[in-house]
């Protein structure tokens, strides 16, 4: 606006001059005269015209800075928004196993006598909680990783079945692959990580001794990996929101030993994007959950 007054007023500057050196220009006085008052009406429709423009200036520029400022804002308030969501999810998530084992201790120093076996239960009961604690905070550590920007990664030519090989090595799963052998580059820590989660997933919501099924199609830019188990499923109001944080379906939590914080799946997804790539999910209830990963093969 201090740039389109000024101009204005420059603009009104010279047109003044213009004005005032055509007026001075006849020779007769009724000429004259009739010439000045022509000035003066010229100089007011100058004057209401830069207003005018003025005024269509502010209101334009009022209107795209309110946009745009709510546009530049919007990310900024969603992370705000998320970082608070976070922060209390996590607190709540802490609060639980803390609560637990303060409860654990209190009622056993009220007991006059405990015995040994109480106090082996306590420590066992207290090992328990502890290793919670241990893997949640492990999990936030991971997400908060793949949540810096700057944070390296350490991408190289590695081998997908390798990387998948492994995974099952350390899940201890009952897996098969299919698919031919591919190079990709990626970081070869996150990509087994990322397997550990989706096998470890499987395995939770399988029966006894299921069987998961791993499929690898290479594409000529892209590869596709299943991962699909034969378990539970998940319903159609819970699968929007798997790969939120703390987000647990109501199902899941009711299965013996599928216990979690809901962190899994959000640091999946967290990998696959930083590889450049997407995931998604299929389900049907009783008969089990495809997980699809498509990562490109050079990036």
């Amino acid at each position: 606006m201090l740039i389109s007054v000024t101009f204005s007023m420059v603009i009104y500057h010279e047109l003044e001059n213009e004005i005032d050196r055509f007026a001075r220009a006849p020779r007769f006085r009724i000429e004259r005269q009739l010439y000045e008052e022509y000035a003066v009406e010229t100089r007011q429709r100058i004057i209401l015209s830069l207003l005018f423009v003025n005024c269509g200036i502010i209101v334009f520029s009022a209107g795209m800075s309110y946009f745009l400022a709510g546009r530049t804002l919007l990310p900024i308030k969603k992370m705000v928004d998320e970082q608070s969501r976070f922060i209390s999810d996590a607190s709540h998530e802490l609060r639980t196993p803390l609560t637990s084992l303060k409860s654990a201790f209190e009622v056993y120093l009220r007991d006059k006598k405990p015995t040994l076996a109480q106090a082996n239960e306590l420590v066992s009961e207290s090992v328990t909680e502890v290793d919670k604690l241990e893997n949640l905070s492990t999990s936030l550590l991971q997400l908060a990783r793949f949540e810096r920007p700057n944070d390296k990664k350490n991408f190289a030519e590695i081998s997908l079945e390798k990387t998948i090989l492994e995974a099952i090595k350390k899940t201890k799963s009952k897996a098969e692959i299919t698919g031919a052998e591919v190079k990709i580059l990626a970081d070869h820590n996150s990509l087994t990580n990322l397997w550990v989660i989706l096998l470890d997933n499987a395995i939770k919501y399988s029966p006894k001794d299921g069987l998961v099924n791993i499929r690898i199609d290479k594409g000529s830019k892209v590869v596709k990996v299943e991962v699909e188990d034969h378990g539970m499923g998940i319903t159609s109001q819970d699968l929007p929101h798997i790969f939120e944080r703390f987000y647990r379906a109501n199902k899941a939590r009711s299965k013996e030993g599928a216990g979690g914080y809901g962190l899994g799946l959000a640091i999946a997804q967290k990998i696959v994007a930083e590889h450049h790539g997407t995931i998604s999910v299929t389900s049907q209830e009783g008969k089990g959950t495809i997980f699809t990963v498509h990562l490109p093969i050079f990036s």
